[in-house]
């Protein structure tokens, strides 16, 4: 008889991180000074477009292993201060987990490879640096950008046997920084979280009375007209329900079961990124009966994968509308991190975010349908734009 394996731990989709962040680039074969200057280079003409970071290791009395700044040396094991023009925390010690929650709103980090490794490695050929190179082979894992300095006029015999693929790569003079530049804008523009729907039916429509998911606006139950309607321009869609709704639902739609229970469009949220924790989630409620093609697509158009989240400003109170939201992939962590401080309102989640704002071109296309009083307006709108199409 053969046993099935015991698993002690569930498994749940891990984020694409890697040292620091998703997108990370080593650079190395060169002198820090050289890799710092190529660094602020590249960050300097990124940084209006993209959440840019960079990791090094500091250099003043690095042999002097004992003295410690400020309150560290008195035993703190964390330091705050604020320096007025930024901030600056120091840290007794740091982990790859604290790495990853320090860096996750980064978007790309460059990284001097003489200190610390990362997911992919720009490599320079400088002769100066030949021997020190040879030692770090094994940091040559993923080799996305060749540079040749100065002194360099051809890659080294033992970097080509090291890299087999060499031939297939980019190699640029390391002044020729535009040609640098360029390689980044495009490499990060092939790294935009693809974009999946998120249909919100899983409340239970108390003050209505009834499921609002299954009123027919347009023709059929509103939670598939919402979901039709994303499939013009995301990836998937799925209809995010509770587990005992989820036979409800018609076999030719994809649901996602809330596994984050009892938090409703906060614990929504969650279960999607817990799915697809590298996506980003157009998120909407399905209680918008007036939400139409031409704000969904303003939405998707203007979205900004630099920040938390792209947003509607509500007419109602001039907070973003959480339920109408394109929420991207390094939210999730910031999500949890405010849910472990007690904090479960998705809106309260977009103030404290960086989050790019809109306008809807109409107000009433945000208006969500809780009670009866709510459809005979949403009645009352359709009819008046209805004879205001006829009128033309």
């Amino acid at each position: 008889m053969i046993l099935n394996e015991h698993k002690k731990h569930s498994y749940i989709t891990q984020p694409s991180y890697g040292n620091f962040c998703r997108n990370e680039w080593a650079v190395l074969g060169t002198h820090c000074s050289t890799i710092r200057t190529f660094a602020n280079d590249i960050i300097k003409a990124l940084s209006s477009l993209y959440k840019c970071a960079y990791a090094d290791t500091h250099h003043t009395n690095e042999n002097d292993t004992t003295t410690l700044p400020g309150s560290l040396a008195s035993g703190s094991f964390i330091e705050y201060t604020d320096e007025i023009n930024y901030h600056q925390l120091n840290y007794k010690s740091i982990d790859q987990f604290q790495f990853s929650r320090v860096f996750n709103e980064a978007d790309l980090a460059i990284v001097n490879g003489n200190h610390h490794q990362a997911k992919a490695q720009v490599l320079v050929i400088d002769e100066t640096k030949k021997d020190s190179l040879k030692k770090r082979l094994a940091q040559l894992t993923n080799v996305q950008l060749i540079l040749l300095a100065d002194n360099a006029n051809d890659i080294f015999d033992f970097v080509k046997d090291a890299i087999p693929s060499w031939q297939q790569l980019p190699v640029y003079k390391l002044n020729d920084t535009d040609k640098s530049i360029q390689f980044f804008i495009n490499k990060m523009q092939h790294t935009k979280p693809l974009l999946n729907g998120l249909v919100m039916a899983g409340g239970k429509s108390m003050r209505l009375g009834y499921d609002k998911s299954l009123i027919q606006w347009h023709g059929k139950e509103q939670v598939y007209h919402i979901a039709d309607a994303l499939k013009k321009w995301c990836s998937n869609v799925f209809i995010s329900c509770r587990l005992d709704q989820q036979k409800e639902i018609h076999n030719n739609y994809n649901t996602l079961p809330d596994t984050f229970t009892g938090l409703g469009p906060y614990g929504a949220i969650l279960s999607a990124f817990r799915e697809q924790p590298d996506a980003a989630w157009l998120v909407t409620a399905c209680d918008m009966p007036l939400l139409d093609a031409k704000t969904i697509e303003y939405l998707i158009q203007q979205r900004n994968p630099a920040a938390m989240a792209t947003a509607f400003k509500s007419s109602y109170d001039s907070l973003p509308e959480p339920l109408i939201t394109i929420w991207e992939p390094k939210s999730y962590p910031a999500l949890l991190s405010l849910l472990s401080q007690g904090y479960t309102c998705p809106k309260k989640a977009l103030k404290a975010f960086d989050v790019k704002i809109l306008t809807p071109h109409d107000p009433d296309v945000l208006m969500n349908v809780n009670t009866s009083a709510d459809i005979e307006k949403v009645k009352q709108i359709m009819q008046q734009k209805h004879t205001a199409q006829n009128a033309y």
